[in-house]
């Protein structure tokens, strides 16, 4: 399927990604039945229940039966649960109560430092392992929420986990580097950045954006997408269903985008044949990068 799109000018671009695209991560409070089933119907590509910030600590222990319950039933998405972080009194139990074949990933929320998500990841192998479960089969996702995690944003994706991907959590971000989460949240952009770029070096798929908590601002939500795209992230995380279309729309190549780097393709695929690397379409220069980024958003496009 990518192999027609990388072959034609043989571009030394890195690993061609094959999985398929997370658009959305969409939380929903593990203690609460009604909203779980809410969500798997929401048509999000991940579900993410929450056994932390969003599940009061009298609950913890109760509503890891009922996020094994909810995996275990019939769903048309992914399934995460996310934890409590690392130095809390309720990381292993979580991992323990919630860990089996009904399970797709764990969301490792706080991550600062390398040792712990190699903590995270090694328990999760010796569940797998007692459980019968193929080592590595269980995803890990560590959030970034800090300013000690972006510190060691290297550190932490060359540990040598099983990490494909990290999030970003700009609440406790914010709250941690003590600025003003705005609207247009400008404030976020370093944060963002360094998220994609360590991504890229550090041969992990496209992060996944922050949560955006203004349910009524539909206008600053709309912006937040828009910039995670022009960002380079593969999809957001979500708290309200509402927000899943338009996501979903975003993080996807549009029928106009897909037809233009066809277009594109098609057109240095015969100037090539002509002998020729570079060459004008509809009035933009078009030569090998340009190309090879039509080559990607026709392979993203197949995928989805």
């Amino acid at each position: 399927m990518t192999e027609q799109f990388t072959t034609m000018a043989q571009l030394k671009s890195g690993p061609v990604i094959t999985a398929m695209p997370i658009r959305s991560f969409l939380f929903a409070p593990a203690n609460h039945p009604r909203k779980v089933e809410k969500v798997f119907a929401s048509g999000a590509d991940a579900v993410i229940l929450d056994l932390e910030d969003a599940c009061a600590a009298a609950e913890k222990a109760a509503s890891r039966a009922s996020a094994v319950d909810a995996l275990s039933a019939p769903r048309p998405c992914l399934g995460y649960v996310r934890i409590n972080a690392a130095d809390t009194e309720w990381c292993l139990r979580d991992l323990d109560g919630v860990i089996g074949p009904w399970l797709d990933g764990i969301v490792a929320p706080k991550i600062e430092k390398p040792e712990e998500i190699v903590l995270i990841d090694w328990l999760i192998a010796q569940f797998e392992r007692e459980r019968g479960l193929p080592i590595g089969r269980i995803d890990l996702m560590p959030i970034i929420e800090t300013g000690a995690g972006l510190h060691a944003l290297d550190a932490i994706i060359a540990a040598g986990t099983r990490i494909k991907r990290i999030s970003f959590g700009a609440g406790d971000f914010t709250r941690d580097m003590r600025m003003k989460w705005s609207a247009d949240e400008a404030e976020l952009a370093y944060a963002r950045g360094r998220l994609v770029l360590a991504s890229r070096v550090g041969g992990l798929e496209a992060p996944i954006d922050t949560v955006h908590i203004d349910l009524d601002d539909e206008e600053s939500f709309a912006g937040s997408v828009v910039t995670g795209v022009k960002f380079g992230f593969q999809g957001k995380l979500l708290i309200h269903p509402k927000q899943v279309a338009l996501t979903n729309r975003s993080f996807m190549p549009s029928e106009k985008e897909i037809a233009r780097a066809r277009k594109i393709v098609d057109a240095f695929t015969a100037a090539e044949n002509a002998g020729s690397a570079s060459i004008k379409v509809d009035g933009y220069f078009v030569d090998y990068p340009i190309v090879e980024k039509a080559q990607q958003v026709l392979a993203m496009a197949e995928r989805l």
